[in-house]
């Protein structure tokens, strides 16, 4: 029977460790929307060109809190698609933790690790390659009149505001995926994994992209329990991008470029988890 109450307070708890992160964003973003747009916009664009990289090394950090401040910073074009990538597919969330909680190798750690970040390394830097014409021009002060804010000379309220609009937004989906993955269980979802041996790559993709820590914690835990393989734990890893894409899909107003990231995240993790299994088993 799923326990409302301990996955309200997890949710809870989740969602205030993100509130330092998510205010250090908009705090950033209400800077450049009231100081100096057009200067800072020309260092901005400069700096981008080693965005993939820069972004891959932060979402090695185990928080999903780099993950929300990728999704925000690209809704507004502060950062390029490529970077946003290159966090996403760079973050693993609980992964390090309870790896090292159940005393896995910190060898095995930094390899896992050092796999994903090139893939967000080489993804990322391909992505901007490719959308390199397309232009970006900050849209800060459209995501403001999107969310109804009242955004005035107060940077400080302004930053507070959009934190506790989104922070909502996050507590609310994190509540109900939560109890998802509870209702289903990690004895069924292992069992499922073994029974299609075949398509476990699809499935442990698709519980990556579950926008809650869960994600992460579920495909830990199915590796340490020997249910999957290396390929699909890191599958399932490189589409791991916590709240990332709550925040995304909340603030970025186009929904159909939203789904296209999506979708090519999880072909990312699928196509990727493909090729480690041929190569470690070649």
């Amino acid at each position: 029977m799923i326990n409302v109450w301990d996955i309200l307070k997890d949710s809870f708890l989740d969602t205030l460790n993100l509130l330092p992160f998510l205010f250090v964003a908009y705090l950033i973003l209400e800077f450049v929307e009231h100081k100096s747009q057009k200067k800072i916009t020309k260092i901005i664009q400069k700096s981008n060109k080693f965005g993939p990289l820069v972004g891959s090394v932060c979402g090695l950090f185990p928080h999903c809190g780099f993950s929300a401040i990728a999704a925000s910073f690209y809704s507004t074009r502060v950062i390029t698609i490529g970077t946003l990538f290159a966090v996403f597919l760079a973050t693993s969330d609980e992964m390090v933790a309870i790896f090292l909680s159940e005393g896995v190798s910190l060898e095995f750690v930094v390899e896992v690790l050092s796999i994903k970040f090139i893939c967000a390394v080489v993804v990322g830097f391909l992505l901007d390659a490719i959308f390199k014409k397309k232009q970006q021009n900050l849209k800060i002060k459209e995501f403001c009149n999107c969310s109804n804010c009242h955004c005035g000379e107060n940077i400080l309220y302004s930053a507070i505001e959009h934190t506790m609009k989104i922070s909502f937004w996050i507590l609310i989906v994190t509540f109900i995926f939560g109890s998802l993955v509870e209702g289903i269980g990690e004895e069924k979802i292992s069992q499922i994994l073994s029974d299609n041996f075949i398509f476990s790559k699809f499935i442990v993709t698709a519980i990556g992209l579950i926008p809650n820590c869960a994600s992460s914690v579920i495909l830990s835990k199915l590796y340490l329990s020997g249910a999957i393989s290396v390929s699909s734990l890191i599958a399932g890893l490189l589409a791991v991008s916590g709240v990332g894409l709550v925040v995304l899909f909340k603030m970025n107003k186009n929904v159909k470029e939203n789904l296209k990231i999506t979708g090519t995240l999880y072909c990312i993790g699928v196509i990727l988890g493909f090729v480690l299994e041929l190569i470690l088993h070649s």
